[in-house]
Formats: C-alpha cells, sequence, structure tokens
C-alpha cells in the first residue's frame, strides 16, 4: 500500500492510499476516514460508492462527512469508481461509460472485462485489503452511495444481506436496465442478453428474489436526472408485498449535486450508526 496523502481531522485521519489490484489488473486509489475512537478499538465500517465522473475524491472533498463520522466512531472507506491507466478501455467523450463509470458490475465483454472487474473489487479485494492495513469491525459493516454509487450500494446490499446492516442511497439509479444513461454502458459491459444485466439492477433483483431489512433513500426533486435515470418510484413498485422496508424522502428544491448530498450526510450517517450498534 502506498500512502499518498495523510491529514489530521476531527481527532481522526484522512487518508488517501493506492495499492495494486488483482481484480482490476492496475492500481487503485481508495481514500479512508479513521475516527479517533479506532486507537483503542476496532470501528464499525461504512463504505461510500460514488456516482458517474467522480472519483474518491468528490465526497472526501465536498460530502462534509468526517464531523459526524468522528462523533459516531464510523471508519469511512471511498473506493474509485472505476479502474484508472493508461492501457484502460475508455470512451473519452461518453462520460456514461469507460473511467469513472465502472457501475460496480464485473465486466463479461471485450475489451472491458480485462480491468473492469468493480463488483469484485469493492465486494471481495479492497474488504480484504483493508482487513490487513486497518483496525476495522468488519462484522459491523454498512454501504450506501449517491446515483451510480447509490446502484451500486443497493445491488451489492441486496446480494450480500448478511454481510451488511444497512444500506441507503442519495438519487440512486434503481432500474439501470431501462434508464437512459445507463442502458448503453450496461450493453457494452455485459452484452445483448439484458437477462445479465438483472444481477446489477435493485429492481430486477428483487423481483427476482433478493432481499435486504430496509433501504433510506433522499431523492432531490428538483433534481434533473429525476425523470429519466432516477426514478425512486419503481423501486418502491418492486417492493411492494415483500417485507424489504423503505424510507423515500423526496427533498424539496434540491438537484443532483454534493449541496444535497452534504446537507443529508449526517441523517445518513447517524441513521446508520444506529443499525451498526
Amino acid at each position: 500500500m502506498k500512502v499518498i496523502s495523510q491529514n489530521t481531522a476531527f481527532g481522526g485521519m484522512q487518508g488517501v492510499y493506492t495499492h495494486p489490484s488483482q481484480a482490476c489488473a492496475g492500481e487503485m486509489t481508495f481514500a479512508v476516514f479513521v475516527p479517533p475512537q479506532a486507537i483503542t478499538r476496532p470501528c464499525p465500517v461504512v463504505w461510500y460508492l460514488s456516482g458517474l465522473t467522480c472519483t474518491h475524491a468528490n465526497v472526501m472533498d465536498k460530502g462534509e462527512y468526517r464531523r459526524m463520522a468522528a462523533e459516531l466512531g464510523l471508519i469511512i472507506i471511498c473506493p474509485d469508481t472505476s479502474p484508472r491507466g493508461e492501457n484502460v478501455a475508455d470512451e473519452l467523450t461518453n462520460w456514461q461509460m469507460g473511467k469513472g463509470a465502472g457501475f460496480y458490475l464485473d465486466a463479461t465483454q471485450t475489451p472491458w472485462a480485462e480491468h473492469y472487474q468493480m463488483y469484485t473489487y469493492v465486494t471481495e479485494e479492497l474488504p480484504a485489503f483493508i482487513s490487513q492495513h486497518f483496525k476495522v469491525d468488519m462484522n459491523r459493516q454498512a454501504i450506501f452511495g449517491h446515483s451510480m454509487g447509490g446502484h451500486g450500494a443497493m445491488t451489492i446490499a441486496l446480494k450480500n444481506p448478511d454481510r451488511f446492516k444497512s444500506c441507503s442511497a442519495f438519487a440512486p439509479i434503481v432500474a439501470p436496465s431501462s434508464a437512459d444513461w445507463s442502458v448503453g454502458a450496461f450493453e457494452k459491459y455485459l452484452g445483448t442478453d439484458t437477462a445479465a444485466w438483472r444481477r446489477y439492477d435493485a429492481c430486477a433483483l428483487v423481483e427476482d428474489g433478493a432481499r435486504f431489512p430496509e433501504f433510506l433513500i433522499d431523492q432531490g426533486a428538483a433534481d434533473g436526472f429525476l425523470e429519466k435515470g432516477l426514478r425512486p418510484w419503481l423501486f418502491e413498485e418492486a417492493i411492494r408485498d415483500t417485507g424489504i422496508g423503505l424510507t423515500l424522502r423526496m427533498q424539496e428544491r434540491y438537484d443532483h449535486s454534493y449541496y444535497f448530498i452534504s446537507t443529508f450526510m449526517d441523517d445518513h450517517l447517524r441513521w446508520h450508526a444506529e443499525r451498526l450498534a
């Protein structure tokens, strides 16, 4: 592990690191905030998955999570959104595909499959690496994210209900198999057989029998992507009569930006802390 930066904040430590990834076949970058409580005991882990065009740095710089994470004793881990590097396939003029747009899935199609194994990276490789290098309580894990990262958090929780105690999302893409800004990426990453897409679609996973106790979703009512890309009402419909709990809060006048995320970040961290206690 290579240390890129370490800065003291609210009595804890905000670090940025790189490491060689076998899953993604190259160097990967991630950020970790360790609260002061970790000096004396392992602390619960909250994974934050970022959205399209982002890296680990967006939430680290604009998410305003450190004060509350330090108060609650939560370790916050922020992976990158895709593999990076000169040899990594990309579409330079398409922000919905390639670097910055890994969609937290394992690609099966050429040329993407060589590096874009983000589901395996986030669920297997990076957790194992974190366990080796940080004082974490991996029996207490939560996951949340924004937009594409909200999609990733919800699908990962639905597929790993025994691992995560809680899951929440800011403006998630709940049905990427039919959303206008993800269909193209899914076809390129996973092929034309849409049955393969269902493993990375929260609504489809629920329809196919996946279960998780409850979700918290905050959605800006003034979000320009709401009607064609996000559509949280589809998830409401999918979980009806399943026993899955959902708190969906439509936030008037809020958009898709980190001004929205930072406003409700404390709410989400408190929500996770209650379920991780």
